[in-house]
C-alpha cells in the first residue's frame, strides 16, 4: 500500500551500479529502509540522490508491505531545502553526531511519533538558530533523546545533590561509588540543559567546550551502561575537533 509520509535521512550505501539502500526514520513507520532504484544514473532522477544524504528532511510517498525487509519508495522530496547545514562544517558535524546517536538508539520498525517531530524540529532548528545556540545542541539533543527513549536522569541539581551518578542515573548526595570526571559545576551547567524547553533559549546557556564534551562523554557512557549494542560515535572525535 502506498503511504505519504515524513522522513529524516539517517544513511544510504550503494547498491549495483545506480541504486542506493537508504535509512530513514519516518513519522509513521518508524525506522525503515528503502531500496532507491536507479538514482545515481543520469536521466529522470539525476541528482535526486544529493536528498539522500544524512538529516535531510524529506515527504515521502512509500509503499509499505509488512513482509519485506526493504520497502520502496516512490516520490521523494525536500520538505525543507537547508540554509545552512550543509556548508557550514560545525553545523554539519552536528548534524551528522544527531544522525549517528538516531542509529544508535532507535529501535527499527517501531513509530515513535512524538520523537519524530522532535528530531524533525531538531534539524530545522540547527538550520536557523545561531553560532551561540549550536555549541549546546549535542548535549541538548542528547538528553532529550535519552528523555523519549526512557534513558531520563532522575533527580535535579542542588546544593544537597550536587553529584552524578553513572550507575543510577540520578543527581546525588554523595559521590558516586564510580568516579567520572564531571565536576559539581558541570552537574549544575546539565541541569541548566535540561530544562531548556525551547531551542532558540540554548543561546542564553553559556558554558564552555570543555563541559559541553565532559557532559556529552557522561552521558554517552551513561548510555552505553543502560542500552544494548551502543557503539563507539564515529563523528564524536570530528565534532570534538571543530566544535569550540
Amino acid at each position: 500500500m502506498l503511504y505519504q509520509t515524513k522522513g529524516i535521512v539517517l544513511r544510504s550505501v550503494k547498491y549495483g551500479e545506480s541504486s542506493l539502500i537508504t535509512t530513514m526514520f519516518t513519522h509513521q513507520f518508524g525506522v525503515q529502509g528503502y531500496l532507491v532504484q536507479g538514482v545515481r544514473k543520469s536521466g529522470s532522477k539525476a541528482g535526486k540522490a544529493g536528498l539522500l544524504q544524512p538529516s535531510v528532511l524529506l515527504d515521502l510517498a512509500a509503499f509499505q508491505s509488512p513482509q519485506i525487509s526493504l520497502q520502496r519508495l516512490r516520490e521523494f522530496h525536500p520538505a525543507h531545502i537547508y540554509r545552512s547545514i550543509q556548508e557550514d562544517i560545525v553545523k554539519n558535524s552536528v548534524a551528522l553526531f544527531s544522525v549517528e546517536l538516531l542509529l544508535r538508539l532507535l529501535p527499527e520498525q517501531a513509530p515513535l511519533p512524538e520523537l519524530f517531530n522532535f528530531c524533525f524540529s531538531y534539524f530545522l532548528q540547527l538550520d536557523l538558530l545561531g553560532p551561540l545556540a549550536v555549541a549546546n545542541f549535542p548535549i541538548f539533543f542528547i538528553t532529550k533523546i535519552g528523555n523519549y527513549l526512557g534513558y531520563s536522569l532522575s533527580g535535579n541539581y542542588s546544593t544537597e545533590t550536587p553529584h552524578l551518578n553513572l550507575i543510577e542515573g540520578s543527581f546525588t548526595t554523595h559521590l558516586p561509588p564510580i568516579p567520572i570526571e564531571v565536576r559539581d559545576t558541570d552537574a549544575r551547567a546539565l541541569q541548566s540543559i535540561l530544562e531548556v524547553e525551547k531551542m532558540e533559549l540554548l543561546a542564553q546557556i553559556h558554558i564552555g567546550s570543555d563541559v559541553r564534551f565532559r557532559l556529552l562523554d557522561w552521558y554517552i557512557l551513561f548510555l552505553q551502561q543502560h542500552t544494548q549494542h551502543f557503539s563507539p560515535i564515529k563523528s564524536l572525535p570530528v565534532l570534538r575537533a571543530i566544535l569550540h
